[in-house]
């Protein structure tokens, strides 16, 4: 059923929308919940929603069909690290799909200091505190979830290449499909470098399948998905915000940002 936009002069502001992927897991859409709540007490005021491309409600497609019968215009913001498939086509395509729908998709969370600030300290939460002489024989598997597009391995590179600055050790990006390496042969890379003290990062926002099957492979301690932590509801805002800047799109077609 389409819905009929609302005229022009009877627009409200934008609707910054979460995007997850959605998980069979219970905690997950809880904990972007909670995630979500953190950006609304940033940015008081701002309208913001939480939608998934499958598996849980609200799904994309209903909550933009709603922003569009309420005249709002949407800045998707995906929940995801990497430009995969999810990003670079069922985002635009979702948005495609509801006519006279007012709306910019942001860049995936990527590599940003922000998500290296959260990444750290998960690992510090964990019990991560290698000493200067630790850090010889300490190394980092960066758990991400895996694309078979070749850009989303080149951003979670980066990633891991922010968190090992940050760190002082070596970050080993691994994927939990899709992609190579696994987080075990990852592991088994950074032992055959002499680095025994081996945690795992979970680059994952939420609970769920990967997350779990990524900490199980850990050697020594693994951190747990990065959650509400302030650090990615800022990202979140500053994804949000740099989408606000570009034109805005209905039905393919750019219009001057407002």
């Amino acid at each position: 059923m389409h819905h009929r936009p609302a005229p022009a002069a009877a627009r409200r502001p934008a609707t910054l929308v979460a995007v997850g992927h959605g998980s069979r897991d219970p905690r997950a859409r809880a904990t972007l919940l909670r995630l979500l709540d953190r950006v609304r007490e940033l940015r008081p005021g701002l309208d913001v929603r939480l939608a998934h491309i499958e598996l849980n409600a609200p799904l994309l497609d209903e909550t933009l069909a709603g922003l569009a019968a309420e005249g709002r215009e949407a800045v998707l913001v995906p929940l995801l690290f990497a430009p995969g498939h999810h990003v670079t086509h069922d985002l635009p395509a979702a948005v495609a799909a509801v006519p006279g729908l007012r709306a910019r998709v942001a860049a995936p969370l990527g590599a940003h200091p922000l998500l290296a600030e959260a990444l750290a300290d998960r690992l510090a939460e964990a019990g991560w505190t290698p000493g200067e002489d630790d850090r010889r024989t300490t190394g980092v598997v960066l758990a991400a979830a895996g694309s078979r597009d070749p850009r989303s391995g080149a951003e979670t590179r980066r990633i891991a290449a922010l968190l090992g600055e940050r760190l002082g050790v070596p970050v080993v990006p691994a994927y939990a499909s899709a992609a190579a390496p696994t987080v075990p042969e990852a592991v088994a890379a950074l032992a055959a470098r002499g680095r025994h003290r081996i945690a795992v990062a979970s680059c994952f926002t939420a609970p769920g399948l990967f997350a779990t099957r990524a900490a199980a492979h850990a050697p020594w301690i693994a951190a747990a998905p990065l959650g509400a932590h302030p650090a990615l509801a800022r990202l979140v805002l500053h994804r949000h915000d740099r989408a606000l800047a570009a034109p805005a799109v209905v039905h393919g077609r750019e219009l001057a940002a407002v």
